[in-house]
């Protein structure tokens, strides 16, 4: 038996999706999941914390395998879409590259026509990106010798807590 051909996933027209290195605009975000029929958009704003666990955290560093994250990303628009038929657009965009304390590393934003639904949708997006997406980061700690050291994760590997 021959296996079927499937085909990439293609993201809906009205949806926005992407990896950058470029800092990432919440103004632009907001824009791209903004729509006439929307009676709510909720934006969810990863930010790099200066703390895990106790520990001093520096900086972070964010890889993706690119390709692969997009069609995460599109799949989870596809499966906001099947369980929520009025979500009206999704965005998702990840920075890669090293981030400073403070600086945005992941936008999520569904618009919707109530906002209980735009809830819904975009805690999805985060939780199922943050365990289905190729992206892996790595921690910066300052050490006690005044030497930065650090280990590379999954974003997948982490506790609810990342």
């Amino acid at each position: 038996m021959v296996n079927p051909v499937v085909f990439p996933l293609k993201p809906h027209q009205k949806d926005s999706f992407g990896i950058t290195f470029a800092p990432i605009s919440l103004e632009e975000i907001y824009a791209k999941a903004d729509d006439p029929a929307n009676g709510a958009v909720v934006v969810m704003s990863g930010t790099v914390r200066n703390q895990t666990n106790g520990q001093s955290v520096v900086a972070l560093e964010y890889q993706a395998y690119e390709p692969m994250a997009l069609q995460v990303f599109y799949q989870i628009a596809a499966d906001i879409r099947s369980h929520w038929s009025d979500v009206n657009r999704v965005v998702i965009y990840h920075r890669i590259g090293r981030l400073k304390i403070g600086e945005i590393s992941v936008l999520v934003a569904v618009g919707c026509p109530h906002r209980s639904e735009a809830f819904a949708a975009c805690q999805y997006a985060i939780d199922t990106l943050k365990h289905n997406a190729p992206i892996w980061k790595k921690e910066w700690y300052d050490g006690k010798d005044g030497n930065l050291f650090g280990a590379w994760v999954s974003i997948g590997a982490c506790e609810q807590n990342c």
